[in-house]
């Protein structure tokens, strides 16, 4: 199965645009929250990925809400919104949670979890599946330009929990593209340019 993975394209019509073209030599199309910015574009965005026929997987990030996120891919069928349940496509299972986790210094703009509640969220996340999640977990793939490490616990203990094949993340633009293992598990922070990534059928 080859996966497009990105994250926070923040209304970039540049990024938009590449993804389109790109769309159709994939399977699936996974994005990892921020298709805004501060909860304003979202519209526009989703109207330059509307040419995507693709089917794909989206979490909010913490630039959306998921009221607002799911309102924006209404009547777009190929469009799967996760935030704490599943979908299947191709054989393979994609479980998503979005939101910044921990809870961001942004202000009340910002779509955020507490650690406790994101648990709450991961729990039902099926053993093996590909974890969709815009927050990355804490010590991988999240140091920010300071060298500090911004990612979630819950997330974290999630996948050692219930080993994921894969974890798509953004929410760190300094670690865009980074990938890295843990357990069993490949974690890639996607970033805006687009991940190519190629995992086997089930």
């Amino acid at each position: 199965m080859k996966l497009l993975l990105f994250s926070d394209i923040h209304c970039n019509e540049t990024y938009c645009r590449d993804l389109v073209r790109r769309s159709t030599a994939v399977d699936v199309i996974v994005g990892a929250g921020d298709f805004c910015l501060m909860r304003k574009g979202l519209q526009e965005t989703m109207t330059m990925l509307r040419p995507i026929q693709t089917p794909m997987v989206l979490v909010p990030g913490n630039s959306e809400s998921l009221e607002e996120l799911a309102a924006a891919c209404r009547d777009w069928p190929n469009v799967h919104v996760l935030h704490g349940n599943s979908v299947e496509l191709s054989g393979r299972l994609f479980f998503g949670v979005g939101g910044g986790i921990p809870v961001t210094p942004f202000g009340s703009w910002s779509y955020d979890f507490s650690e406790e509640d994101a648990l709450e969220l991961l729990a039902p996340c099926p053993p093996g599946a590909i974890l969709v999640t815009h927050s990355p977990p804490l010590g991988y793939v999240d140091i920010s330009s300071g060298g500090r490490h911004f990612g979630s616990r819950a997330v974290h203990q999630t996948i050692m929990d219930k080993s994921p094949w894969l974890n798509v993340c953004g929410h760190i633009h300094e670690s865009a593209g980074a990938s890295h293992r843990l357990g069993e598990t490949i974690i890639v922070n996607a970033g805006p340019k687009g991940l190519l990534w190629e995992i086997p059928a089930p």
